[in-house]
């Protein structure tokens, strides 16, 4: 399937209440009584460094809720008030995570984008004060540093960070359709550069220590220190606090500089960024390149540069008022709705909901070292996993182990991982053509090619060589699990795990039970795919699951599309501008002409006519010509080389020629032609869950995003629904029902919901 990046690991950001830092006189509580009411921020001090430990004990990380920023005021205010105290330190005590954001169910609880601006304004307030704090304070910073997090690092007067590879920095705000709000559009760009912090920003990316030095986001960075009397992480946060109250006595007696050296390149750049026609242009390009890339439909991208713009050439008066105003109409809006939405989505889709399985997967064996077999062998050993990759041929076999090390080797290249961990990591894998070792697996996951005959025999050669716990999972796409377990002898243990290729980009893991399924071989499989870091969605069985049933109409609307004469290219245009990440002529190439025509033919036959559209000899025809898509070098465009410019391909235009259909003009529109796909999508989601395959609407919502490239702006299909309106959406269906037939006859459920105003898929 191909790939989306949609939402990445994202950041709690922004409460519904910034409380104000104190001002520096002291506070009524006496410190005694105030330590034992405080149970998220301490402090100690140290000769006269008073070292501020954060540590929220309700939760795997810190965020910037009500009662951290509470307490946190109360601390600052004791530590100001105190004339002993000549400098401070802000650590976690929390392994893995300094401040991860702050909480964005409290931007939910806002009802107007007054309020969410008055959030703004107050955590801007608050930053002012520790910016313009009377001593320096020093943030030294463990873990992740992200969002509402950064923004306070960035308030104080000097940065430490350890060079963990679980220490990371950014503002992942646009991910949630924000931007930062607490005056991270006004700080960054001054301490990066204008480059710098449009990079971060408009990408959400996470910036390691190492870079993060490099680029001026920190000023010293402390080696992590492995074990002892106490673990490595408790060690190295030690050993972070000592350094860094040896900087926040430096800084005190003004032994320590905050000022960084510049190099000539740094003075260059800044003597150009000091010419307005210069940051004119890049303020230009950016907001280009942003247009380009996100057809506009993205609102928070824009005002970013808005605000960055406002207060580098209008000043902090009006940069930071710009900001809060911007914060408040994003909140508002049904785009950071649908991605707050898909990120609380995410985070429920992480858990296993089947419980703790009776034994740990510690030995998987994969069948078929193709593209899916090979994929799946690298997530697997790149945690640790001890798997055997076993093909019918020796070539075959090489290819999928060249494949598993290329996939590492870049990660080497990209110094994500060093070579020794790369090398480390491949020694998980064996290699053979035969069924040795299969007797101590606690897994087999097959992914041989669709054709039930060779997954029955398959499974029966498993079952003789496999212990009695063993699982037995199959990648089909499509085929429904039930008959692929009816050649089992233990139906319960049989179960389907489908992964999206390439395998090691794709988040999504769909996962399918039948009736038979027991919960243990559920739960075992869902805790294999956490471990292996996707995102899961369960569902039942049946032809195509949810994923492949909801594309399968969608993809045969796009082949009848063509035959009428839209070609790939417009098509393609047609439906990355409205918001897939991803063209329909390119997304048959991506899944694979000949896939395309055995998926149709099968659910075809599974589903009638409801499931037709265009003529399936159109894609039989391509594949006899050898047009497979991306893989054979030719599909609907031509694919070379080292050349980005993909021209259609002639062969597939003759073929379309000779499928030629009128296209009726009462829904031949752009609109319509877009809305005849994603109509097509969005009532097989629907139908899937009125018909129990699908369990709810959260997970139909994250398998269409996180597998399907179904628009993150919208949310899902689900909430596209819920916002763009049941009745308005059946409306457009029934056009399309007098032209072309029963596959565009609206579900029931679809039709309750157009009925009854008040129905919701999400609450």
């Amino acid at each position: 399937m191909a790939g989306v990046r949609a939402v990445g690991i994202l950041s709690r950001f922004a409460t519904c209440r910034y409380s104000h830092f104190s001002g520096h006189g002291g506070r009524g509580l006496s410190s005694s009584a105030a330590m034992l009411a405080r149970t998220h921020v301490n402090y100690e001090l140290k000769d006269d460094v008073a070292v501020v430990r954060i540590n929220d004990p309700n939760s795997k990380v810190n965020t910037l809720s009500k009662q951290m920023q509470a307490e946190m005021t109360e601390v600052m205010g004791e530590i100001w008030g105190n004339s002993a105290v000549k400098s401070a330190v802000l650590i976690s005590s929390k392994p893995g995570c300094f401040i991860a954001g702050a909480d964005i169910n409290m931007i939910q609880a806002c009802n107007s984008a007054a309020e969410v601006t008055t959030l703004s304004l107050e955590g801007q307030k608050m930053f002012d004060k520790i910016e313009k704090s009377p001593i320096p304070i020093v943030a030294a910073i463990n873990g992740s540093c992200l969002g509402g997090g950064l923004e306070f690092a960035l308030a104080c007067q000097y940065r430490v960070a350890t060079k963990s590879k679980k220490t990371i920095l950014g503002t992942p705000e646009v991910m949630l359709g924000l931007l930062p709000g607490a005056g991270g559009t006004q700080r960054l760009p001054k301490m990066v550069g204008l480059p710098g912090a449009f990079d971060m920003m408009l990408t959400g990316r996470n910036i390691r220590a190492d870079k993060a030095k490099k680029m001026g986001l920190v000023h010293h960075l402390v080696d992590p220190l492995g074990p002892g009397l106490k673990s490595p992480e408790e060690r190295t946060i030690d050993y972070l606090e000592e350094v860094a109250v040896g900087l926040a006595k430096g800084l005190a007696n003004k032994q320590v500089s905050v000022a960084k050296k510049k190099g000539l390149m740094q003075k260059v750049q800044d003597m150009v960024m000091g010419i307005p026609l210069v940051r004119k242009q890049i303020y230009k390009t950016v907001n280009g390149k942003v247009m380009k890339q996100s057809k506009g439909l993205y609102p928070a991208p824009l005002k970013i540069i808005e605000c960055v713009e406002a207060g580098v050439e209008k000043g902090p008066a009006t940069g930071y008022p710009t900001e809060a105003e911007n914060f408040g109409k994003l909140a508002m809006t049904s785009e950071s709705r649908a991605l707050i939405g898909l990120y609380h989505g995410q985070v429920a889709c992480k858990k296993n909901h089947f419980g703790k399985p009776e034994k740990e997967v510690k030995k998987v064996a994969i069948l078929g070292a193709g593209l899916m077999g090979a994929g799946i062998a690298q997530v697997t050993v790149d945690k640790g996993v001890a798997t055997i990759l076993k093909d019918t041929t020796a070539e075959g076999l090489a290819r999928g182990q060249e494949q598993v090390y290329k996939g590492l080797n870049t990660k080497t290249k990209k110094k994500s991982i060093t070579s020794f961990e790369r090398d480390s990591t491949v020694s998980f894998l064996m290699g053979q053509l035969d069924y040795s070792g299969f007797d101590k697996v606690d897994m087999v996951i097959e992914a041989v090619f669709e054709d039930l005959a060779i997954k029955h025999k398959v499974i029966k050669e498993v079952e003789a060589v496999i212990p009695p716990h063993c699982i037995f999972a199959s990648n089909t796409s499509a085929l429904p699990i039930k008959d692929i377990a009816a050649a089992s002898k233990r139906p319960e243990k049989v179960i389907g795990m489908h992964y999206f290729s390439p395998v090691d980009k794709m988040q999504l893991l769909e996962i399918i039970t039948t009736d038979k399924t027991s919960k243990d071989t559920t739960a075992s499989a869902v805790a294999l795919g956490l471990k292996q870091g996707k995102v899961i969605v369960v569902v039942g069985d049946g032809p195509g699951f949810y994923t492949t049933r909801c594309l399968a109409p969608m993809l045969a609307e796009a082949v009848r599309v063509l035959q009428e004469g839209v070609g790939p290219k417009k098509l393609d245009g047609l439906t990355t501008g409205f918001g897939f990440p991803v063209g329909a002529a390119t997304l048959a190439d991506e899944v694979g002409i000949d896939v395309a025509a055995h998926v149709a033919e099968d659910l075809g036959k599974a589903f009638g006519t409801r499931f037709g559209g265009g003529n399936v000899d159109v894609l039989k025809t391509m594949v006899e010509k050898g047009y497979k898509g991306r893989k054979s070098g030719k599909g609907c465009y031509v694919y070379e080389k080292g050349s980005k410019n993909r021209q259609v391909n002639s062969g597939a235009e003759e073929i379309l020629k000779r499928f030629t259909l009128a296209a009726p003009p009462a829904v031949s529109s752009d609109e319509d032609v877009q809305f005849r796909l994603v109509s097509r999508f969005v009532n097989e989601a629907v139908l899937c869950l009125e018909e129990g395959v699908l369990p709810d609407p959260v997970q139909g919502d994250i398998g269409a995003v996180f597998g399907l490239g179904f628009p993150p702006c919208l949310g899902g299909p689900f909430r596209f629904v819920d916002s763009f309106g049941a009745d308005k959406l059946v409306a457009k269906m029934r056009r399309y029902e007098e032209v072309y037939g029963n596959q565009f006859t609206p579900c029931q459920l679809l039709l309750d919901h157009a009925k009854d105003a008040s129905k919701r898929f999400h609450k």
